[in-house]
């Protein structure tokens, strides 16, 4: 078995119904082992007039290979109805497979995911779920990584229907 981190993002539609359809969708990849908070943060790249998203990310014990495991969360966001036709749009689901045990790799999925450690929208519920987790590359944890960056512009939401 083998632990995944996934971080989950919704910015169309009903964000909150979504996300927590992908949480149980997700967990049938494997076996959830923790889901964090519940985000709100301004889209960063893409085109401008985005509304906020809301972002969390998960924790999966999983037997799937990574390509595999990214496959499944790609078939998921189709099913939600995401179409990828500009890059940083805004999006009705975005699953990113951030960290899958320590391992690195280049292809077929870059893993650690390349800007994990550079967004707050990312760390942030990372945090909540594993803050001493270290960069398999850097070695710099969750927690350091935020300390470097800052927490600017991610509002926890406290939702009574998160989590799911």
């Amino acid at each position: 078995m083998s632990v995944a981190y996934v971080a989950l993002g919704a910015n169309l539609g009903r964000p909150l119904d979504t996300l927590a359809w992908a949480v149980h969708e997700v967990a049938r990849l494997g076996t959830l082992r923790g889901v964090s908070g519940l985000y709100r943060t301004a889209p960063v790249g893409g085109p401008d007039g985005q509304p906020d998203y809301l972002n969390a990310v998960l924790a999966l014990e999983t037997t799937h290979a990574p390509a595999e495991l990214l496959a499944g969360l790609h078939a998921l966001e189709a099913q939600a109805g995401r179409e990828r036709r500009e890059r940083w749009a805004a999006r009705v689901l975005d699953l990113d497979l951030i960290l899958y045990d320590d391992v690195i790799l280049e292809s077929p999925v870059q893993l650690p995911h390349p800007r994990a450690w550079e967004r707050a929208f990312v760390l942030v519920p990372l945090a909540d779920l594993a803050p001493d987790h270290q960069h398999p590359l850097t070695g710099e944890s969750v927690a350091e990584a935020l300390a470097r960056i800052g927490t600017a512009g991610v509002q926890r939401e406290n939702d009574p229907a998160w989590p799911p």
